[in-house]
């Protein structure tokens, strides 16, 4: 893909609302893009000790969508979802807790993919299992196992690759 926006054309949610667009993001949406992180992290993985708070999420956002290749998922003005990738590191996907299971995270794979065409890595916690199934359903393969001493929540993580 070689524009900034994919307009989604024709997928709609479970419930017909409309579409979700995919854009890159700017700089004024990464509040939003941090809630969406911080809602999705706390309800996915409750296990997990954040190493920052809020604030500090929020701030690291702005460096994100500044720095990296951060995408957003809209529906309508409010962001339901997040794609960020660093080089050929698929840094973070996150969505907002009701839209699990409504095929937003096959779009934003598919967009990783469609901007990442020689292959992504990418690390997820191992308490983390609809993750883990979700990129192994992607084509994503295990790689390695860590005991979480490399990451700042030190807890025990996944590596995971796609090759095309």
């Amino acid at each position: 893909m070689d524009t900034d926006t994919d307009t989604g054309t024709g997928t709609h949610t479970r419930t017909g609302g409309p579409a979700v667009l995919l854009r890159r993001a700017l700089p004024a949406d990464a509040p939003a893009l941090a809630e969406v992180w911080l809602r999705s992290f706390a309800a996915a993985l409750p296990t997990v000790r954040r190493a920052h708070g809020d604030d500090a999420v929020r701030g690291w956002f702005a460096h994100l969508v500044t720095g990296c290749e951060t995408w957003g998922a809209f529906d309508g003005e409010h962001a339901v979802g997040l794609l960020v990738l660093d080089g050929d590191e698929l840094d973070q996907l996150y969505l907002a807790p009701d839209r699990r299971g409504r095929g937003l995270g096959d779009r934003l794979v598919t967009l990783a993919k469609e901007r990442r065409p020689d292959g992504l890595a990418l690390w997820t916690f191992q308490v983390n299992t609809p993750a883990r199934r979700f990129y192994q359903r992607h084509g994503f393969t295990e790689t390695a196992r860590t005991d979480g001493t490399r990451n700042e929540e030190r807890e025990p993580d996944v590596r995971y690759v796609w090759t095309p």
